[in-house]
């Protein structure tokens, strides 16, 4: 489940709340809107941290709970922002039979946060995902568009050393 905290703080700027509003304004009145809002609103900020909901709340004239509902079920949208480096570990059932879950649990020892969550400097964050269809190299992670496999947990330190400097 989504959490609504976040350890990185809220940073929307004057023009992402400008843009925002006049997106919702585009698409006031439709039928259905709340989906392509919220898809725009995280184009806008990456993410849809509850200052944004609230904002499409007010906008768009639907209850904050439903903004939420919607934010929290479908898996495209994200509560929590983004690190600089995205590491997305495929817990898959080939990456996990080849030890997947003690290569996450590594990456978390390391870096100091949980899956679905950033550093407090935005610089990691960490997601579980199903497959990225490298199983021939399970077990698999990414660092954003970088593919790192056949791996075991002993090799996680020297991968993230790569990104920590």
């Amino acid at each position: 489940m989504a959490s609504t905290i976040s350890a990185v703080p809220f940073k929307g700027t004057k023009e992402q709340e400008q843009k925002l509003i006049e997106m919702i304004a585009a698409h006031k009145g439709q039928r259905g809107a709340l989906m392509p809002v919220l898809q725009g609103a995280q184009e806008i900020y990456g993410y849809l941290p509850i200052e944004v909901q609230k904002l499409v709340s007010e906008h768009l004239e639907v209850p904050l709970e439903e903004v939420y509902g919607v934010s929290t079920f479908y898996s495209q949208f994200s509560l929590n922002p983004k690190g600089k480096y995205k590491i997305s570990v495929c817990l898959g059932t080939a990456c996990y039979v080849k030890g997947a879950q003690a290569v996450l649990d590594k990456i978390c020892e390391i870096i100091g946060i949980g899956p679905d969550e950033c550093t407090a400097d935005g610089k990691f964050s960490i997601e579980a995902c199903r497959c990225i269809g490298a199983c021939g190299l399970a077990p698999v992670f990414t660092v954003n568009d970088e593919v790192y496999g056949r791996l075991t947990a002993d090799d996680v330190p020297d991968i993230i050393a790569k990104y920590q400097g």
